[in-house]
């Protein structure tokens, strides 16, 4: 069942996307129903025309009794544009309000309460015709209807939000449009929408890889050394979820080269202890092992190790369970046990019950391993 906010906003025809976007087919399909028209109208002011008088003066009386009307009409005037103002305000914070109910409720996992925040956050957004917090809005229900597991809702409320923001000048390329842009990709995938899945991928990083090598040669005058940084660790993300995907679909090459390149981004935008790039080596590791290359996948798996415990990283149960795997792939029955057992006690304690599977699942492999073996 749609949001009521989407029977509010997709029926408005817009114009259709630009023709100048001719790599891939991704973002037209995403709003092939039309963009939507902005909320934003123009007001017309009509202010009061000076008094005249026809014919003679009737006198002081008559001369005062204007010059007060005037004064009155003004005052009510700038009362209402004030007050307007004031309302204004209001809905604005009652808006901010609202969303921070609706973040802390996702945090406590209360995603239906959380929902009902939102509903009435977008309510007011609309009223008080402001863009920014309508697209933030929607982005915030999309993300709630995807933890919900509701897929199409989400993808809808993400094509609403990126449909308002292209409605308002925000280009192709736009980091914002391309963080909708990989979410619906992720969506895609999630439904087994495999075409759409790796358009949408794709069209992320190679819009990406052709931002940063624009922004190459800009001067600090030009765009700060962080907006380039926040495009290079977007790209990172983004060849980090194509990566992961391929992983599901059995494409290792295709998925190694990804996390190798979102690899290199982290290293040199965040450094090597960053909690993300650690977890991007343990994760090439895992491919590397799927290939075989096992002795390769040690190197990465066990300078990833290494990294967690200095840093006290919190995924280190799952970096151990992962080591584990590649030692007994690597024939080192005794150290993998020993390492399981290590990770296995580590992720009861997080109550990490999926990698607690996974743990469960290579003790019984390295069983039958030493079974075999003996």
């Amino acid at each position: 069942m749609l949001f009521w906010c989407l029977t509010r906003l997709l029926p408005n025809v817009g114009r259709q996307a630009g023709s100048g976007f001719c790599r891939t087919q991704y973002l037209r399909n995403l709003s092939s129903s039309q963009r939507l028209r902005g909320g934003c109208q123009k007001t017309t002011v009509i202010t009061p025309q000076p008094w005249t008088q026809h014919g003679r003066s009737s006198g002081l009386g008559d001369s005062l009794g204007l010059k007060l009307l005037g004064f009155l009409a003004f005052s009510l005037f700038t009362k209402s544009a004030e007050l307007e103002e004031e309302e204004k305000k209001d809905k604005e914070d009652d808006i901010i309000l609202l969303l921070k109910r609706a973040k802390l409720s996702v945090m406590r996992g209360e995603l239906v309460a959380a929902d009902q925040i939102l509903h009435l956050a977008i309510r007011l957004a609309h009223q008080s015709h402001n863009t920014q917090a309508i697209i933030y809005t929607y982005d915030m229900m999309a993300n709630v209807a995807f933890l919900r597991g509701q897929l199409s809702n989400a993808e809808k409320l993400f094509k609403a939000a990126m449909s308002f923001l292209l409605a308002h000048g925000a280009k192709e390329d736009d980091n914002a449009v391309i963080e909708m842009s990989l979410k619906l990709a992720s969506i895609y995938a999630a439904q087994n929408q495999h075409q759409l899945a790796i358009h949408g991928f794709q069209f992320c990083t190679e819009t990406l890889e052709e931002k940063i090598q624009k922004q190459k040669d800009l001067s600090e005058e030009a765009m700060s050394a962080k907006e380039k940084a926040n495009t290079r660790l977007l790209l990172g993300l983004c060849l980090d979820s194509y990566a992961r995907y391929l992983l599901t679909t059995r494409q290792l090459d295709q998925a190694l080269s990804s996390y190798q390149r979102a690899l290199q981004l982290s290293r040199e935008v965040q450094g090597d202890a960053h909690p993300q790039t650690i977890v991007l080596m343990s994760d090439m590791a895992t491919v590397l092992d799927m290939q075989g290359r096992h002795d390769d996948a040690y190197g990465h798996v066990k300078r990833a190790l290494e990294l967690a415990r200095e840093t006290d990283h919190p995924d280190q149960h799952t970096i151990l369970c992962n080591l584990a795997g590649i030692l007994m792939h690597q024939g080192h029955l005794v150290e993998a046990g020993r390492l399981y057992k290590e990770a296995l006690k580590l992720a009861e304690s997080k109550g990490d019950g999926e990698v607690v599977e996974q743990i469960k699942k290579g003790l019984q492999e390295l069983s039958k391993m030493t079974s075999r073996a003996s």
